[in-house]
């Protein structure tokens, strides 16, 4: 008599929005360098969330504290609605679906330029976020000086403006998460021993004619990449297990010269000419 076998199916979790730089195309590669065990697990730069996502499917965040952290505003309120409040989210979301024109996208995008913008509700503001990002130009959240989002319309016959079921797990994987509007510098103040932290920054510029280093109103070039090159030394020395993602640069590199680099092959999406786009290396810098 033969035992009979059962496998459990992994409930799959994966972002609610696109997300410039996301790591969905790449998460086989990453998580195949991560660390086997680790205490409690940190993501600044949060921006599509793809890694906690797929750690958070496979149940290695099980018992573990999670920290979320970005500086943008408007990407961490999203995060928190849905969290708290994503069946309400979803009913704005059908509402602004039905009235989806290129004239309503643009009255939605020029919200940000009115004084009482401010005075939006949470889940007013978390509904904008997600529609813009579903109906803009390849998901590209991008501001000008002022902090006004400027993206155009992207030309989707049928965007995928309600995406019900991924909201609710996500919902759902968040509920025991610690979500946090703040600059990376700031996680330091969390992190313990053998945490594993996971930063995926703005790529420093693969030449002088990459533009986009910023998803709000600062540039994230040489100064930053050293700050973050020094927050990468300070948890090192506290004993935790850093991992980020860069572009493959020798400003990186060199940069990085004493911490174990491998070279992954990803995606590129985000480019104006096809042929911009296809594949590209990555670096994936670890201190372990």
């Amino acid at each position: 008599m033969t035992a009979r076998v059962d496998t459990i199916q992994l409930k799959k979790y994966q972002p609610f929005i696109k997300w410039v730089g996301g790591k969905r195309g790449l998460l086989t590669q990453l998580l195949d360098k991560f660390p086997k065990e680790f205490k409690n697990y940190h993501e600044p730069f949060l921006g599509g969330g793809a890694v906690f996502f797929e750690l958070f499917s496979r149940g290695l965040l099980k018992d573990k504290k999670v920290f979320l952290s970005d500086i943008n505003f408007e990407l961490i309120n999203a995060y928190n609605v849905v969290k708290n409040n994503p069946s309400e989210l979803i009913d704005n979301l059908e509402k602004y679906k039905k009235k989806h024109n290129k004239e309503f996208y643009y009255k939605i995008r020029e919200l940000d330029r009115k004084k009482n913008f401010r005075n939006l509700s949470q889940i007013d503001r978390a509904t904008r976020f997600i529609y813009l990002n579903k109906t803009c130009f390849n998901g590209l959240y991008r501001v000008n000086k002022k902090g006004y989002f400027n993206t155009p319309m992207g030309s989707y016959k049928n965007p995928k403006i309600v995406d019900e079921m991924t909201i609710l797990d996500a919902s759902e994987s968040l509920q025991n998460v610690t979500i946090l509007k703040q600059s990376f510098k700031e996680i330091l103040k969390n992190v313990k021993e053998n945490d594993l932290v996971y930063f995926d920054p703005p790529y420093y510029p693969l030449n002088t004619t990459s533009s986009f280093t910023s998803y709000d109103s600062n540039c994230f070039l040489e100064d930053e990449q050293f700050e973050l090159f020094e927050l990468y030394d300070r948890l090192s020395d506290k004993g935790a297990k850093v991992i980020q993602s860069n572009s493959d640069t020798e400003f990186i590199k060199n940069l990085y010269k004493k911490y174990d680099i491998k070279t992954v092959s990803a995606n590129r999406f985000i480019n104006s000419k096809s042929r911009g786009r296809g594949k590209i290396s990555e670096v994936l810098v670890r201190n372990f």
